[in-house]
């Protein structure tokens, strides 16, 4: 009983780091989807992300590579490498070698975050990272970012989309939204509910909109308090343990103070949030058939929809997966939790 999870790792559009992550001319380490990566900006602007390892004899091109133009080379003997991953030069050599070659992932910089495709057996991309048009639209404010790295498949998180009843429970919501719409297809899934906010002047009626490409991407709209999106994404760095990062704008309210002010505090609210989820994640055992209630959501259809993400076996000699046991861990209750978190509205590393 050594897999935490049945599920390998998924395919889709991941989210590796942030723009100002990959300065020109610099090459970066990157572990996603358990493989050591390097990633790197050329003298053009593009960002590309590859194998981290030298196939002449296993140098990590990420720690100590050059970016030569368009080119990485490695810090061991000098081979020089192009975007595509092809051998370009070997400087103590007249002939290149034509089977030492990098896997590269195609990438995308959009939304102000840089994406990478990702797919077990190397297949093209099948789907758009799409646009968000509201992280272009001048009435709207960016209020800052979060970032979390959580000991849980993408799965086991991504089903609180349709889990409405855990809000009350686990958020202390004034009551369970209510789901409007849930409609899946490939890449996308949406989910439509209507929810009450609690606030220090009552109860607000409002709505938790959400729009997913895959198993990477979510788009999250808010309304009813202020006016916000989520762009969500979620990074495998093992079969077991993803990134999760939220990027917050806000509506413009007037003046840039009240947004400011407001936008974070819902951000905050957020925030808190995820954290109220993390120790229940960590620590809940995957059932493959659980016993749910008539009035519950649709686990069973949101499952069918993330099946479609997994090129490789999804195991099934269990029907129990559950956690390893870490001692060291001691959470207070989810419902404990503040708002006094580490977030900020500012830029992050994006580590």
């Amino acid at each position: 009983m050594t897999n935490r999870y049945p599920f390998p790792i998924p395919f889709g559009w991941f989210c590796v780091g942030y723009p100002e992550d990959f300065p020109a001319g610099r090459a970066r380490p990157l572990y996603y989807w358990a493989t050591h990566l390097v990633g790197w900006r050329d003298e053009s602007g593009e960002v590309h992300v590859q194998d981290a390892f030298c196939p002449h004899l296993g140098a990590h091109l990420g720690h100590g590579g050059t970016v030569e133009g368009c080119e990485i080379r490695c810090p061991f003997h000098g081979w020089q490498f192009d975007a595509d991953g092809n051998n370009t030069l070997i400087p103590y050599s007249e002939r290149l070698n034509r089977k030492a070659t990098l896997r590269t992932y195609p990438t995308v910089e959009r939304n102000g975050l840089v994406f990478a495709w990702y797919h077990p057996h190397g297949e093209e991309p099948m789907w758009e990272v799409p646009i968000v048009p509201e992280l272009e639209d001048p009435d709207w404010s960016f209020v800052g970012r979060t970032e979390y790295t959580i000991d849980a498949c993408w799965q086991e998180m991504a089903e609180n989309a349709v889990d409405a009843a855990h809000f009350r429970y686990v958020h202390n919501t004034a009551t369970v939204p209510e789901l409007d719409e849930y409609t899946t297809g490939f890449p996308e899934a949406v989910m439509r509910s209507s929810q009450k906010f609690p606030t220090p002047r009552g109860v607000v009626e409002g709505r938790i909109d959400s729009h997913a490409w895959g198993p990477g991407i979510s788009v999250v709209n808010f309304s009813g308090i202020v006016d916000t999106v989520n762009l969500a994404v979620t990074t495998p760095i093992e079969a077991d343990r993803c990134v999760v990062r939220f990027n917050f704008s806000v509506k413009t309210m007037g003046d840039d103070e009240t947004t400011r002010r407001v936008g974070e505090a819902f951000a905050a609210e957020v925030d808190k949030q995820v954290r109220e989820d993390m120790p229940i994640w960590e620590h809940k055992a995957h059932l493959v058939r659980p016993a749910l209630a008539d009035s519950d959501g649709p686990f069973m259809r949101f499952r069918r929809w993330a099946a479609q993400f997994y090129a490789e076996p999804v195991a099934d000699e269990r029907l129990v997966y559950p956690p390893p046991f870490w001692p060291d861990r001691v959470d207070e209750a989810p419902a404990k939790a503040t708002a006094a978190a580490r977030w900020t509205g500012e830029a992050g590393d994006g580590g």
